[in-house]
């Protein structure tokens, strides 16, 4: 009874800490761009990606996780591509309101099962494909109605989906051919993504915002703010991985339907972004089909466990990504387990 209520307090407080951290995040980070007058998002994010990894590292060095070695060219070519889909996020978050940025975030699995279905052959059932069609008629209403649509912002948004898209599923890829956990690759390509935005970043942002990083005038309000911002994306992170390993992957895609609604009433309350009820029935239709998707996702789940033998063939189909199928033989024999 002991070990069974202190798991279930490790659920919650692992819960309560994403959501906490995940709107926190977003919040200040609208603050900072939207309220102070700092517009630099992709700069901001390759110190974030930097404080990321020495949290990582110190707590490698703590033996909280065992480092595993990844083939370079893999890493490399993975943390840059994250790095991009992350700056590219960020920069959505920065040039749209909160509203199109989280309708921006939730397009992303249908643009995903999408790339599965074409390159690695995939197959979705009704049911999913019936929930996703729900999520896009939601996304389609609230962001053509939404009042901070702009050019810009849009050709950001759609970058940020494709690379987004390509980088999930590339996470999910290497993790299952190479026998490593979600911990073990942040830590690999973390300084590969901070490397890519802290050359680009400020090039990119000042062609963007027509500013310079370097030239900017940190007031003790910013820099505290830009402190704070990169405290929070640590444990956005961290807890990520808390959730998912104590609980599934598709608890923490329910999780972030809530975050979702968190994120969307504070940036009315707080932030002051327009709404309207058109986008408030096209937020309410979107997750709704996210809702029923992460229903059918479960059902599934549970019936290719009933059938191992099914399941085990269906991994077997899908084609080597950046040549990881022979790697991943290669290390079948290494540690499998490693935990934040």
């Amino acid at each position: 009874m002991g070990e069974m209520s202190s798991f279930q307090l490790g659920v919650i407080g692992a819960l309560f800490l994403s959501v906490a951290s995940s709107v926190s995040i977003v919040i200040c980070n609208k603050a900072l761009m939207s309220n102070l007058g700092f517009p630099f998002a992709t700069t901001l994010t390759s110190w974030h990606l930097m404080v990321t990894f020495c949290t990582l590292h110190a707590a490698q060095r703590f033996n909280l996780f065992e480092s595993k070695p990844i083939d370079m060219k893999t890493v490399m070519l993975f943390g840059i591509l994250n790095g991009v889909s992350i700056g590219l996020l960020n920069l959505s978050l920065g040039f749209n309101s909160i509203g199109f940025y989280q309708m921006t975030k939730l397009a992303i699995i249908p643009f995903t099962v999408l790339l599965e279905t074409i390159f690695l052959k995939k197959q979705f059932s009704q049911k999913i494909k019936m929930s996703l069609l729900v999520l896009l008629v939601g996304v389609g209403i609230a962001s053509i109605t939404d009042l901070q649509l702009n050019s810009v912002g849009t050709i950001l948004s759609l970058l940020a989906i494709v690379t987004t898209c390509v980088g999930q599923i590339l996470t999910n890829t290497i993790q299952k051919r190479l026998n490593v956990s979600s911990t073990q690759l942040l830590y690999q390509s973390a300084p590969f993504q901070a490397a890519s935005l802290f050359v680009s970043g400020p090039l990119v942002d000042q062609f963007l915002t027509k500013q310079n990083v370097f030239a900017f005038k940190y007031s003790s309000i910013v820099s505290a703010f830009i402190i704070l911002s990169c405290i929070i994306s640590v444990s956005v992170n961290f807890s990520t991985f808390l959730v998912i390993g104590r609980t599934s992957p598709v608890t923490y895609q329910v999780l972030g339907h809530l975050k979702t609604c968190l994120v969307l009433t504070f940036g009315y309350t707080l932030l002051h972004d327009p709404f309207t009820e058109r986008n408030i029935i096209g937020i309410l239709i979107a997750i709704f089909g996210m809702v029923l998707y992460s229903y059918f996702c479960t059902q599934e789940n549970k019936k290719k466990q009933a059938d191992p033998l099914v399941s085990q063939m269906k991994d077997k189909e899908g084609a080597p990504f950046l040549g990881l199928e022979k790697e991943g033989q290669e290390d079948k024999n290494a540690d499998k387990d490693s935990h934040v």
